[in-house]
């Protein structure tokens, strides 16, 4: 059961500061001029990546432990739920992120912001998926 907790825990981590960017960083963002939009943007993803990554790998890996020590299959839902984040993010988000991340500095026009708000709705589903997966171990604790 631990493990399933754990799962939980990391996946609403994940789903929290998911939300976060969505409700408070992005929409705070949104209100600079292009310039420091951009630069705003470039290392709050670069760190957000590292952390949402990893609380979103760590959650799927103990929903999969999870599941093999009670064979509960709700701990596999919420673990392709929370783990659906990578592939998504890899394919959906990603040329986004490497259009945005390849913007120089001096460069930087009206075509930045559109991309940035484009990135906003976009990461909005990866806030769904944890937020999904969340409620999925919970059913899968309260289960157990």
């Amino acid at each position: 059961m631990i493990f399933g907790l754990l799962a939980l825990t990391t996946a609403a981590l994940f789903t929290g500061a998911a939300v976060y960017v969505n409700v408070a960083e992005h929409p705070a963002r949104l209100k600079l001029d292009d310039a420091a939009l951009l630069a705003e943007w470039k290392p709050s993803y670069k760190h957000g990546r590292i952390m949402q990554a990893g609380l979103a790998a760590v959650s799927g890996l103990l929903a999969i432990i999870a599941f093999f020590y009670g064979w509960n299959w709700r701990w596999l839902l919420g673990a392709l739920l929370i783990l659906g984040n990578w592939p998504y993010t890899l394919r959906v988000v990603g040329p986004t992120n490497t259009t945005l991340m390849a913007i120089e500095p001096a460069n930087v026009g009206p075509n930045a912001r559109v991309l940035i708000q484009k990135w906003g709705w976009l990461h909005a589903a990866r806030s769904a998926m944890g937020a999904a997966a969340t409620i999925v171990f919970l059913w899968a604790a309260v289960q157990a």
